[in-house]
């Protein structure tokens, strides 16, 4: 694993998440891209600076403990222009990298469908064409490690001019894509199947979900990402009525804007969803701060408005009834289940079938 020096600076740009939160979470994401977390380093300033994003007396701490810990890459928690993350990397001499390319990384480690690594490339490409200025400090990056996952070293070689043609040439085979899911789409809509998009932050519990209700085996794992690529399956229900379900990728707090546009292929299904389930694992300690998270993908997306059932996953692990209560007092139109005990879940799919128009 990969040894890593994790950096927190309070810029404000999260009013409600605290510093303790945001450590948190960027631990998980550097565990799931592979690192071993060695220490968490806070930066409270009130502007950042555009040399370094941070003070460079703080930037001088950081290589000093990078040196004495044998740290292989410091991860800030914020987006850093290329200009700051050559001058860090010139003076922790070490490997930098911030939040979108550290979630990059795990996606791409994720992508397994040939639509996945189309979308994950172009995300890549895009976050990397300004960063091949100056001394070229991406196309050092060579082996493997946190960062370096992704085109591959002939295309980050390759002048801009090359990756512009290789950015053209990724949109237009989802582009194709895109054609052939509106084909399916039409299918469905011909044989009059519903669509039930399931969608919540990431690791709480939509996979599994989705196999409880259908019976199939999406792949889960208690890890951020594990579902990277989109599955559709079906639920048989009395009456010959069928209906159909589709998981999709996790949402996360500050997930970039150029990352939702690569994955708009994707995220389609839950665009053209006749219903939505949210999920939220009330068990979580920011259960709020995560559901703030997935409004704002939703309304970036512009499907806030769409017919929505919140789940109320993991009430197995809630110690404390009252937050049950309170959660049920702000989401309305919700349900208490426990999908890791098939709890509450027949209660869910009469919930579903009557919210449908002109399905029940």
């Amino acid at each position: 694993m990969e040894k890593a020096i994790l950096v927190i600076s309070d810029l404000n740009s999260s009013p409600h998440w605290g510093l303790q939160d945001l450590a948190g979470e960027l631990a998980e994401l550097t565990r799931s891209a592979g690192g071993d977390v060695l220490e968490v380093v806070v930066c409270r300033l009130k502007r950042p600076t555009p040399a370094y994003l941070i003070g460079r007396g703080k930037v001088e701490e950081i290589a000093r403990l990078s040196l004495l810990k044998k740290a292989a890459v410091v991860i800030f928690n914020d987006d850093l222009s290329p200009a700051q993350q050559r001058n860090l990397e010139e003076i922790i001499r070490l490997k930098t990298v911030d939040r979108t390319q550290l979630i990059l990384d795990i996606f791409a480690r994720r992508a397994h469908s040939k639509e996945g690594k189309l979308q994950v490339e172009l995300a890549q490409l895009v976050y990397l064409l300004p960063r091949l200025s100056g001394k070229g400090i991406w196309l050092s990056r060579l082996g493997g490690g946190i960062g370096t996952k992704g085109p591959g070293e002939k295309k980050l070689e390759a002048d801009r001019r090359h990756i512009r043609q290789r950015i053209a040439r990724l949109k237009k085979d989802l582009k194709d894509l895109k054609v052939h899911h509106q084909i399916l789409r039409k299918t469905r809509t011909d044989a009059k199947l519903p669509l039930v998009g399931i969608v919540g932050y990431t690791n709480t519990g939509k996979s599994s979900l989705l196999n409880r209700l259908t019976g199939s085996s999406v792949k889960i794992d208690d890890r951020l990402f594990a579902t990277l690529n989109p599955a559709v399956r079906r639920l048989d229900l009395t009456g010959g009525r069928r209906l159909l379900f589709a998981d999709t990728i996790g949402f996360l707090h500050k997930l970039p804007h150029h990352l939702i546009e690569s994955f708009k292929t994707t995220l389609e299904e839950v665009m053209y969803s006749d219903l939505l389930i949210q999920v939220v694992d009330i068990s979580h300690p920011l259960v709020l701060q995560q559901t703030r998270a997935v409004e704002m993908v939703l309304e970036e997306l512009e499907v806030k408005d769409k017919p929505r059932i919140v789940v109320l996953n993991k009430i197995d692990k809630l110690v404390d009834q009252r937050i049950l209560k309170q959660l049920q007092q702000i989401y309305v139109n919700s349900i208490a289940v426990s999908v890791l005990k098939s709890q509450g879940l027949e209660g869910l799919i009469n919930k579903i079938v009557l919210a449908i128009p002109d399905f029940s």
